[in-house]
C-alpha cells in the first residue's frame, strides 16, 4: 500500500509541481519536505532486502 501512495505521490506531487514551474507560475508556496515525502512512502513500501539494498546504492553512489 505504501508502494502505490509513494508512486501515486511522485505522480501527483511532481506533475503539479512542474506545472506551475513551467506555466511560469511561483512554486515557493510548496515546501521542500512535499518534494521529498513521496520519495519516503516508496522506500518504506519495498520489502526489507530491497530497503538495504537502496540503501547501500544510496552509501556508495555519495561515498568517495
Amino acid at each position: 500500500m505504501m508502494l502505490f501512495v509513494g508512486i501515486l505521490g511522485v505522480v501527483v506531487i511532481y506533475g503539479g509541481f512542474f506545472y506551475l514551474f513551467f506555466s511560469g507560475r511561483d512554486t515557493s508556496a510548496i515546501p521542500w519536505f512535499f518534494l521529498l515525502s513521496p520519495w519516503i512512502c516508496i522506500f518504506f513500501g519495498l520489502s526489507e532486502a530491497e530497503q538495504r539494498r537502496t540503501l547501500v546504492w544510496f552509501i556508495a553512489k555519495f561515498k568517495r
